[in-house]
């Protein structure tokens, strides 16, 4: 990992959280205490920065210097929130096409997205908090800068914000084995969110529940599934070939 996509220290972590910094996440060793302690969980609260309680090991191993017991890895991107970007396309007369990723957590399959994403136009990508890959250096070197270009949107609940596009009249669509129908035959000239799942899980059950529809992408070898990134070019650019 590159120095610059960390920092350490109460004090220091403080100022960049008030400077205005991007945190990606802090790390907190367990137990930790103290006023400085509790002026910044204070602002990680206040700033909805994710957190994660560690034991001091975990820390020592990113860096052995005087960490004060938290670390912090700063984003090289800025987050934007998708509740100003749904109305801001309809205002601008455009057909929303979003991309939610379901704890996809291989960061060169998170940039290969990513750049597929904004080839095709994609108006904005959905990312929970917690079980996403972290989004460095590698992750902007496998989208070919892509990940400066679309907006990337972080939410600590990946299921309210799939009601709230519902909400805005968007159909949502799981892209899974256990769809019904095949991509094909899904709708994706209307406003659409496009949900896919992690390799190993895939698409969790309550976001399936609450999926308009299940499209499954044919296959006709012997292995069973597709790399995520692969999937996520097949579907977006057959959104842009329904459209076109």
């Amino acid at each position: 990992m590159e120095k610059t996509d960390y920092i350490f220290g109460m004090h220091t972590i403080i100022e960049a959280i008030l400077s205005g910094k991007e945190i990606e996440k802090i790390l907190v060793k367990k137990g930790l205490n103290g006023e400085l302690y509790h002026e910044l969980m204070d602002l990680v609260h206040q700033m909805q920065i994710p957190l994660q309680l560690v034991p001091v090991e975990k820390i020592d191993r990113v860096t052995r210097k005087n960490h004060q017991g938290v670390l912090a890895f700063i984003s090289p991107i800025a987050y934007q929130n998708i509740e100003e970007i749904i109305p801001r396309l309809y205002e601008e007369g455009k057909v929303p096409l979003i991309l939610i990723l379901d704890e996809v957590t291989d960061v060169r399959n998170f940039g290969a997205i990513t750049r597929s994403a904004e080839v095709a136009g994609v108006n904005a990508i959905i990312i929970p908090e917690k079980g996403s890959a972290q989004i460095n250096a590698d992750a902007i070197k496998t989208s070919a800068g892509a990940l400066h270009l679309i907006p990337v949107c972080r939410t600590k609940s990946l299921l309210s914000v799939v009601k709230y596009l519902k909400n805005s009249g968007l159909n949502i669509i799981a892209a899974t084995d256990k769809g019904d129908k095949s991509y094909f035959d899904v709708n994706m000239k209307d406003p659409v969110a496009i949900i896919l799942g992690s390799e190993d899980l895939g698409i969790q059950g309550d976001l399936l529940k609450v999926s308009d529809e299940w499209a499954k992408i044919p296959q006709f070898g012997q292995i069973k599934s597709l790399n995520v990134s692969v999937a996520a070019g097949i579907m977006v650019f057959e959104a842009i070939r329904q459209r076109s």
